[in-house]
């Protein structure tokens, strides 16, 4: 029996997922809020200030019409930006009560609070963790939809609920593992941007693969040390959402956190960048929301700080990588 899906958010990322899994055989419906994206989706079935000329199916359902998106459906995928979630969810909670699954793609920590995207969905929604499932790992839509070879990772408390996603968006060239780290997965996922902002930021200044190499390495141990403190598991950062996400995105020409470092590595500041861009880099604001959390936790993130400076105190970038390289010496390994 084929499964009656939502996405919320129509987006780069969501009009992926709606093309992987009607070729899954679901029932697809797709909600998007922006009047000028729905009325581009509704007359020609695409998208192209977000995904180009790709065009979704004619059978996939559009709506800009959030409650009724979310009825009498089995699964629920939130496409919606880290910092939207709540927004958006809020408004729908006595609906995804009855929900027998919510997937969430969104790669952030919310800023003001700074919690987890599965920690905002409990907030708004009551909904139990054992219906929860976050989905991960290097995915650039650009080549989703192009069926390009892809593997992701689906995290929950439930291992039931961690198959249902498993078995619904594996497809030929889409492949899911599962987890039951929830926190790693997700911290895995939004962390990597920042480190991806700062392998932008060596291109546009003309550094090359040593750098870029080390930055990599380096950032991946930041991130593990602020995950262990956070209890998740340092296994998980080895994996797809890891790892694998990070030296995706800190290379891809797709990724639009390592162009948001790179236009600021050639001297363009933060406002001319995102004056220029359509669509949202999540490591700009996971920048504020992870140096926080390092510092509650008393976790220490030198790349993480020096990013943060560069994006909101005007440091210059060749100077915030000269800082890195002149601190204090020690051993490679250390907690």
């Amino acid at each position: 029996m084929s499964k009656r899906v939502t996405i919320l958010g129509a987006g780069s990322w969501g009009m992926a997922v709606g093309h992987l899994l009607h070729s899954a055989g679901c029932s697809v419906t797709m909600w998007e809020h922006n009047a000028e994206d729905y009325r581009s989706l509704v007359t020609t079935r695409t998208n192209p200030g977000k995904l180009g000329d790709f065009a979704l199916h004619d059978s996939i359902r559009l709506t800009d019409k959030l409650a009724s998106a979310v009825d009498e459906k089995d699964v629920v995928v939130s496409a919606i930006p880290s910092q939207h979630l709540r927004s958006v969810i809020k408004q729908i909670r006595e609906q995804l009560a009855g929900v027998p699954a919510f997937v969430n793609l969104a790669k952030g920590v919310e800023r003001e609070s700074l919690k987890r995207m599965s920690e905002v969905v409990f907030d708004e929604t009551g909904l139990s963790p054992d219906r929860y499932v976050t989905l991960s790992g290097p995915s650039h839509a650009e080549e989703v939809v192009q069926d390009m070879p892809t593997t992701v990772v689906a995290a929950s408390q439930s291992d039931d609920r961690a198959t249902l996603v498993q078995e619904l968006f594996s497809v030929g060239h889409f492949r899911v593992y599962k987890s039951d780290d929830v926190v790693g997965v997700e911290l895995g996922g939004a962390l990597k941007n920042i480190i991806a902002i700062a392998a932008g930021i060596v291109d546009g200044l003309g550094m090359g693969d040593n750098t870029k190499g080390a930055l990599i390495t380096r950032g991946l141990a930041e991130i593990t040390r602020l995950g262990l403190a956070m209890d998740a598991r340092a296994d998980t950062f080895a994996g797809l959402s890891g790892i694998g996400d990070l030296i995706t995105t800190c290379f891809s020409r797709h990724s639009r956190n390592r162009y948001v470092g790179e236009q600021i590595g050639r001297g363009k500041t933060l406002d001319e960048v995102l004056a220029s861009m359509s669509m949202i880099a999540e490591g700009i604001e996971t920048a504020r929301s992870g140096r926080e959390l390092a510092r509650r936790h008393c976790v220490e993130v030198p790349i993480t700080e020096q990013v943060y400076h560069v994006l909101f105190d005007g440091k210059p970038a060749r100077q915030a990588v000269g800082e890195l390289m002149e601190r204090k010496l020690r051993a490679e390994l250390w907690q």
